[in-house]
């Protein structure tokens, strides 16, 4: 049955931040969930089939909501709250606006953006270990490091060290020009760059300099003893199983760790197991050690980037033909 809805939005400042650049917001309503929506006053009317405009009615309800709060109503955020609601959990959709993880040098506030991303902070305060599984896009570093600043920040930690394999996408170290530091930079550069982001470039270069961050290839851990740290390692996919184990190791006294990675991106050469997959499979259940799990539903880059991820796991999910198969046809 279809029916007609008109929503209170109640400003037309907040009307405009729930429309979106040239509507694309309200332009995206319309499209995923197949309902007609246009503006009279300050209300939004939502014309289509009865469930159709409930859910539009509860996104428009939670997009009002954050507005309040003033979250920034992006198309990427818009998408997710559409999604949330076709999954009947609207009523999540403010739950993970809630509390600061950092504060970037210029004072922008880093807050999570899903549910998942919710849950991969609330597991990282409330363990030792946390492994940040899921594809690009979804804010695993970025975030990490976010946490590993305000911790710092806050004197939980003396002492932030970065680390990733230096092994990425068939390339070796010995290919690259210059010395160590010259080899090694590419592949840390995203670390980097969350860190001057956080900090601002002139206290990050002090901190460097004092040796209160480092950022060095996994292959510096070896031998150490972490103590007081928080301790990030990104690109955990490339680790091998004696990697990983070597890594965890080192974790001493009052420290934090947390693993990143993305099991569909990984760059060993063939027959190595990564040290990831074997370790969450080893791990998952230990007291002190969490498994977050985060999905395409989580990446807030472009929301085209969401779609690509789907694509190729839909593909990945379709039966392959065996070559006898093939050479039947």
């Amino acid at each position: 049955m279809k029916i007609k809805r008109a929503v209170d939005i109640g400003s037309l400042e907040k009307l405009s931040k729930i429309l979106g650049t040239f509507d694309e917001n309200l332009n995206a309503l319309c499209r995923e969930l197949s309902v007609v929506a246009y503006v009279d006053g300050v209300k939004i009317v939502v014309d289509g089939e009865e469930h159709a405009v409930d859910v539009a009615e509860q996104v428009l309800d939670a997009l009002s909501k954050l507005a309040d709060t003033g979250e920034t109503i992006d198309f990427g955020r818009t998408s997710y709250c559409i999604e949330l609601a076709k999954e009947g959990r609207a009523q999540d959709i403010t739950n993970f606006t809630s509390g600061v993880v950092a504060v970037t040098s210029k004072g922008r506030q880093v807050k999570c953006k899903t549910m998942g991303q919710k849950q991969y902070v609330d597991a990282i305060k409330n363990n030792t270990v946390t492994f940040g599984v899921g594809p690009a896009g979804t804010g695993k570093t970025y975030l990490a490091v976010g946490m590993a600043v305000s911790a710092f920040k806050s004197k939980q930690v003396e002492k932030i060290i970065l680390t990733r394999p230096a092994v990425e996408a068939g390339e070796k170290l010995g290919f690259l020009p210059g010395d160590l530091t010259a080899k090694v930079d590419p592949y840390l550069r995203p670390l980097y760059d969350a860190l001057q982001e956080m900090f601002g470039i002139e206290n990050y270069t002090k901190l460097m300099e004092r040796g209160v961050i480092e950022v060095a290839p996994l292959a510096y851990m070896r031998g150490r003893t972490l103590s007081s740290a928080f301790i990030i390692l990104d690109e955990a996919q490339n680790t091998t199983k004696e990697q990983m184990k070597m890594f965890l190791t080192r974790m001493g006294e009052g420290s934090k760790v947390v693993v990143t990675g993305d099991v569909t991106q990984m760059d060993l050469p063939d027959g190595k197991e990564s040290g990831l997959l074997d370790a969450v499979k080893i791990l998952d259940g230990v007291e002190g050690i969490a498994v977050c799990r985060l999905t395409a539903q989580d990446v807030v880059r472009h929301p085209l980037v969401m779609r690509i991820i789907r694509a190729y796991e839909k593909a990945a999910e379709k039966p392959q033909r065996t070559h006898k198969e093939k050479n039947e046809r």
